[in-house]
């Protein structure tokens, strides 16, 4: 059988599963394990070992599976890495987002481009790995919850350094038309709560309006975003090149004349460097603690103001002699190096010493919108590029 003819199935398998995979409804923080049993049935049937790690609940699962070198070489694994979860749905979708629909050369679903087109092409993969004389190992690394702030990747991460699994090529397959990423911001997410005591309006003195406070948080946060600004580094490569800051929501109080005795504030910053975090959390800790708390404590001891950590996504920092986009660029053919505004889990990989580069098929244009799609011709360019990895992966 030639090997266009391969290809050509491989295509057909590709479809078959993303097909699937769209099926199930795997939302951030909802439970992903069917979806999960899904891929490891598919990776254990061609002789892949795998294990998983779970959220507190045993609910969301991550799963690294490894399909072995026949004989290794001392050639690096390659981890190809996907999160399984997405983005909720709205009403206002024409075709039903859980039922992969093809029409105009484009398969449309939730997730069909972020990111369970590259898991499908990567799956539809592994019996070819699988049949290879390979002189590496292949992982996949396939997550939960990516979406809020990647809490998934870091207890997968754990276990891979209980492991001794921290070297290697990591490419995180988020869309991107096929095109290296080699750096992206980091994204912090808080949500600051503020509890106050409640009161008739007409007495203000006699209650402490976790509402004002709150206001009073969120004007220094944009005091600071000012003071970010000036913090550029002289050489970024970002656009905006300094660490942005921004209020998403502010929720609290019942009615106009009851002094609120609870709110809380959602913020997130997305530092260019990770001394601008520091820096952020450090002045508004501060501001919190010297200045509100005290204001508020005189009148009600029992006065609060609690900052959660969504999720802290590190950056993905750019390397100049990345073995991992040298890599991609021998597939691909393209020596061009971008930088991306989204986030990714990229940097949690990269910190643990792996080489990492963020390359996959479909158009973040796409991502998080109603009418998510991926085009096909994608699927094909992203078959072609695993074909690639087989060659090189594979003994002469």
């Amino acid at each position: 059988m030639s090997t266009e003819i391969n290809l050509k199935e491989i295509y057909t398998n590709s479809i078959k599963i993303l097909t699937d995979l769209i099926g199930f409804r795997t939302i951030s923080g909802e439970d992903n394990s069917n979806l999960i049993n899904y891929c490891e049935e598919i990776l254990n049937k061609h002789g892949a070992s795998s294990f998983k790690t779970y959220d507190d609940e045993k609910k969301r699962v991550n799963l690294f599976a490894t399909i072995k070198a026949k004989k290794s070489n001392g050639i690096k694994p390659i981890i190809l890495s996907g999160h399984t979860d997405t983005v909720p749905v709205s009403k206002s979708w024409s075709t039903n987002p859980f039922i992969a629909t093809i029409k105009d050369n484009k398969l449309f679903g939730r997730g069909a481009c972020d990111m369970k087109g590259f898991i499908a092409c990567a799956l539809a993969f592994a019996p070819v790995y699988s049949k290879q004389s390979l002189q590496r190992d292949i992982h996949y690394s396939l997550t939960f919850d990516e979406e809020t702030a990647c809490i998934g990747a870091p207890i997968l991460i754990k276990e891979l350094k209980k492991r001794k699994i921290q070297d290697g090529i990591c490419i995180v397959g988020e869309p991107t038309k096929m095109k290296i990423i080699d750096a992206h911001k980091g994204c912090y997410e808080y949500t600051t709560y503020f509890e106050g005591l409640a009161g008739h309006s007409s007495q203000p003195q006699k209650g402490v309006s976790a509402v004002e406070y709150a206001a009073k948080y969120a004007n220094k946060l944009i005091e600071l975003r000012e003071e970010l600004k000036k913090r550029a580094p002289t050489d970024s490569i970002f656009d905006p090149p300094f660490s942005t800051l921004q209020v998403g929501g502010i929720f609290g109080g019942i009615a106009h004349n009851v002094i609120a005795d609870k709110c809380h504030i959602n913020w997130e910053t997305r530092p260019v460097i990770k001394e601008d975090g520091i820096f952020l959390n450090q002045k508004i800790d501060e501001f919190a603690e010297k200045v509100l708390l005290p204001e508020m404590r005189k009148v009600f001891p029992k006065s609060n103001i609690r900052k959660q950590i969504i999720g802290e996504i590190i950056g993905f920092n750019r390397v100049k002699n990345s073995e991992a986009c040298e890599f991609v660029s021998s597939l691909t053919g393209d020596n061009s190096r971008n930088v991306v505004s989204f986030g990714t889990e990229a940097g949690l990989f990269q910190e643990i010493g792996m080489s990492t580069v963020v390359c996959g098929p479909g158009s973040i244009e796409q991502a998080h919108k109603v009418d998510e799609f991926i085009e096909l011709s994608e699927i094909e360019k992203c078959i072609k590029f695993l074909d690639g990895i087989k060659q090189k992966s594979s003994i002469n």
